[in-house]
This record gives C-alpha cells, sequence and structure tokens, in this order.
C-alpha cells in the first residue's frame, strides 16, 4: 500500500484546509485510516481515524469540533477538513493506514503503512 497526502499549505488562524490521503492497490475498503502529525520539537500526535466503513470516527482532543475525518471508498481517499485552524495546529501531517483493522487506532506504532506528510503551516 502506497499512501500519498496533499492539501497542505499556509493558512492564516481561523482558515481552513482539507487534506486528502489517496492509497494505491484494492484493499482500501478494509484499512483503518488515521491522520497524525509532528510539529518541530514534539512527539507525534493523533490527530483523527476513520473505520473502514466511514461509520466511526475518534479525533483526538486538541482538535476536536474543529477537523472533520470522512472517507470515499470507491476513490480509495481518506480526507481531513480542517476549520478553525490554529497556529498549534502548525506541523507536518501524515495519513496512515492499518491493514484489516477492527477499531480506530491511535498510537502510530499500530499502522502498518505510512504516507510522505504534508506541511501545514497556520500564521498568527
Amino acid at each position: 500500500v502506497q499512501l500519498q497526502a496533499s492539501g497542505g499549505g499556509l493558512v492564516r488562524a481561523g482558515g481552513s484546509l482539507r487534506l486528502s490521503c489517496t492509497a494505491s492497490g484494492r484493499t482500501f475498503n478494509s484499512n483503518v485510516m488515521g491522520w497524525f502529525r509532528q510539529a518541530p520539537g514534539k512527539e507525534r500526535e493523533f490527530v483523527s481515524g476513520i473505520g473502514r466503513s466511514g461509520s466511526f470516527t475518534k479525533y483526538g482532543d486538541s482538535v476536536k469540533g474543529r477537523f472533520t475525518i470522512s472517507r470515499d471508498n470507491a476513490k480509495n481517499t481518506v480526507y481531513l477538513q480542517m476549520n478553525s485552524l490554529k497556529p498549534e495546529d502548525t506541523a507536518v501531517y501524515y495519513c496512515a493506514a492499518k491493514q484489516g483493522g477492527s477499531y480506530i487506532y491511535t498510537y502510530g506504532y499500530e499502522y502498518d503503512y505510512w504516507g510522505q506528510g504534508t506541511q501545514v503551516t497556520v500564521s498568527s
């Protein structure tokens, strides 16, 4: 499985961005998908995850109510809609895939595949 993340950029505080992550292969709908982020000098942080069908989602406390994860299994793509962005959201955002997952995983080591990361910078 190869993951390609896109959609990052520079935005002012209060603005919005939508990240996309497209997966190769035919087994996308059997993967639990997650988004993580890592800011300079900080540990990697769970942002959000979504179950295989899209019915179940989970969010990190710092993004609840502002970010929304979704997926389109027909397009092999998972999205992260980020609203009301804050400077502290600045980080490299990574998408990840867990093959055959049965629940939403919140630790990076639980995922099997990772995308290359996309930079999100929020200016104050």
